[in-house]
């Protein structure tokens, strides 16, 4: 690689269950995010990235490794990321990089008996020899606690309590960071956020929550009944986590701006959020809402800015992207494709994405079935553990509706992609 100082310092900024139509890049009316569209307006968006497991832990693993989850070792939702197991961290170090993790990890050993929500989840330990390579790891497991978080790992032997809103602490954490660094060593650093995700309730106070008979709803979502009811209830808090991780990212965004080396910033989403759509609630399901997530490449000097890009870009494949834009040779055993040409605009991406489920986690409304399927630039089909065909929709004639296709003609198409 090039001169220390010339290399670029790499971020990604991970969020859970932000849906890719909830931004204001997307033309989402009821959304507040001034910060991110306008780092947006500079950068290179993906219009079409989609989470090929649109579940916490699956799509995690094939963040780091590339790998689908089954093939990692990671079969479901309690199973946790074997010790030892390649990541997007260990490619990096051997690159010469410092890496760094901060906040939410899902990737390590899970209460079965307790509930996904509170301090048991959120104060249990990450061993160091699981926490995926990173040289620098700082966070938690799980607990979903937006509002005053534990935290512990390098530094923090056990968890340790600290009061504030979680993007807000795990941004000041990063920042102080990269302010007590030494040496020209470029970085790779994750901030891991867990919002916006339940309890959407758990706000600052600052935030106003928009009123819920204000929201524009999505025009799948039944109108008139329960439905329309429960959407429009979790959907205002929900904008609201989103307006809060907003203001918190410009922080972060601002510190960058000012850095005295090149850098490469990444947001993106673990994955969406039905709220609704389609009549139903929460990920884990095929449909636009749960599988697609917000995309953004933002290199000053690195990438043409003002740029959006149609192609299909699984999360799979953003480890190998991320290493090829910055020039680090060999994949360390990791999977996935590198794009990185194509975000550059060097020619076309990809047109089709597997993606699955691999295993049905035990916390309905989430999508109570496996399957397996194909997204296409313009179409979507999906099959049952079984192999027999499921749902099969025409996305470019509407893709909020999504109209169905039952002739079987689209499954026939597609199977040679999976």
């Amino acid at each position: 690689m090039a001169e220390s100082r010339d290399v670029p310092d790499v971020f990604w900024v991970l969020t859970t269950q932000w849906r890719g139509q909830a931004i204001g890049w997307a033309g989402d009316a009821n959304v507040k995010t001034p910060h991110l569209d306008r780092v947006g307006a500079a950068g290179v968006i993906i219009d079409q990235a989609v989470a090929n497991h649109p579940f916490g832990p699956f799509s995690r693993v094939g963040l780091l490794t590339g790998l689908e989850a089954p093939e990692a070792g990671v079969h479901d939702y309690f199973d946790p990321l074997p010790a030892g197991m390649p990541t997007v961290a260990s490619v990096f170090g051997t690159a010469g990089y410092e890496t760094a993790w901060f906040g939410k990890w899902h990737l390590g050993e899970k209460l079965r008996d307790a509930p996904p929500v509170g301090e048991a989840q959120a104060k249990l330990i990450v061993p160091e020899d699981r926490r995926g390579g990173f040289d620098w790891w700082e966070g938690f497991e799980g607990g979903f606690l937006n509002l005053e978080p534990w935290l512990h790992g390098s530094g923090r032997s056990e968890p340790e309590q600290v009061r504030g809103y979680q993007p807000e602490i795990l941004v000041d954490r990063l920042c102080g960071f990269l302010d007590r660094r030494s040496g020209s060593k470029p970085v790779f650093t994750v901030l891991s956020l867990e919002p916006p995700h339940p309890p959407y309730g758990a706000l600052p106070p600052s935030v106003a929550i928009p009123e819920a008979d204000s929201l524009l709803l999505r025009r799948n979502v039944p109108k008139g009944g329960a439905v329309e009811a429960r959407a429009r209830e979790e959907l205002a808090p929900y904008y609201g986590q989103i307006e809060a991780v907003d203001s918190a990212l410009g922080r972060l965004f601002i510190r960058l701006a000012r850095s005295d080396r090149p850098y490469l910033m990444v947001f993106t989403s673990v994955h969406g959020d039905m709220h609704g759509s389609q009549g139903v609630f929460r990920k884990g399901w095929p449909f636009e809402e749960s599988i697609r997530v917000p995309l953004l490449f933002l290199g000053p000097g690195l990438l043409e800015s003002a740029r959006r890009e149609e192609g299909v870009f699984g999360l799979r494949d953003l480890a190998a992207t991320t290493l090829g834009l910055v020039g680090a040779t060999g994949n360390g055993g990791l999977g996935g494709n590198d794009l990185s040409a194509w975000v550059r605009g060097e020619g076309d991406g990809p047109n089709s994405v597997v993606i699955s489920m691999p295993s049905v986690p035990p916390f309905p409304p989430n999508c109570p079935r496996a399957w397996s399927g194909v997204r296409t630039d313009r179409h979507l089909a999906i099959w049952n553990q079984d192999r027999t065909p499921w749902l099969a929709y025409d996305l470019k004639n509407d893709p909020c509706q999504m109209h169905p296709i039952e002739d079987g003609s689209v499954h026939r198409r597609l199977e040679r992609f999976r």
